[in-house]
């Protein structure tokens, strides 16, 4: 892989297995009759980022957009192709996977960061900068199962955009919260893409912050890569779709 690439996606197609009807479950349990239909989401496609691109991915519902995040950040694996990466991957997609309900906030905040390889002394670095920017008050030493999907979302987020990475994933999380904690999300994500040492990738059905955010736009439809190149091209095709 050449040195100054982040991210590779060779031939990747990516299948997903669905039943056609819901009796075909209950035929096959009376007649052990499997009937399976699949779905190909991603069809054999290929494409480089170069280390501190900033790279929208746009196309319409069920096109493939989020599969890409979810392969690249491990979730799921390709059906064939081959990816390639260079340097951390963090992504912002489920932001309250890996909480522990019955552990307070502060608690999940240490099993997180420990799930994604940081050392307790790098946690207490930031420990307090993640209380700060999640603003949920004496809920941080209450238990998560205490708390709102709102306030779930909002650690989580604070948790995430607080780890340093050399590739940061986002897939379309600028409605957690209220207007004034979205305002500091997207504050943070701006932060974070000006780093000219982050590769920036941004899952989007919104033109507005595909624009605002990148400077490369990936157009996929029906599990291919319809266009790839300048943002506000990109962005003028997807609109006529």
């Amino acid at each position: 892989m050449e040195q100054n690439i982040s991210v590779e996606f060779k031939n990747v197609s990516k299948e997903y297995k669905l039943s056609k009807k819901a009796s075909n479950k209950i035929s096959f349990l009376l007649f052990h009759q499997k009937r399976i239909n699949r779905k190909k989401v991603l069809n054999n496609i290929s494409f480089k980022i170069k280390k501190g691109e900033t790279v929208a991915i746009l196309g319409k519902n069920g096109m493939g957009k989020s599969t890409i995040i979810k392969l690249l950040s491990q979730i799921s694996y390709p059906t064939s192709g081959d990816i390639y990466t260079n340097g951390k991957i963090r992504s912002i997609i489920e932001l309250d996977a890996g909480f522990e309900n019955d552990f307070t906030g502060r608690e999940n905040i240490y099993l997180k960061c420990r799930i994604l390889d940081l050392k307790k002394e790098e946690i207490d670095k930031i420990l307090d900068y993640i209380i700060d920017f999640a603003d949920i008050g004496e809920y941080i030493d209450q238990p998560v199962r205490s708390y709102s999907s709102g306030m779930r979302a909002r650690l989580g987020f604070s948790i995430i955009s607080h780890i340093k990475s050399d590739i940061l994933a986002v897939d379309e999380v600028f409605s957690v919260g209220d207007y004034k904690f979205q305002q500091k999300c997207l504050n943070k994500i701006t932060e974070i893409k000006n780093d000219e040492n982050i590769t920036f990738i941004l899952v989007t059905h919104s033109p507005e912050m595909a624009q605002k955010f990148c400077k490369r736009g990936l157009l996929l439809d029906k599990g291919k890569i319809l266009y790839d190149g300048d943002i506000d091209t990109c962005v003028q095709k997807y609109l006529s779709l």
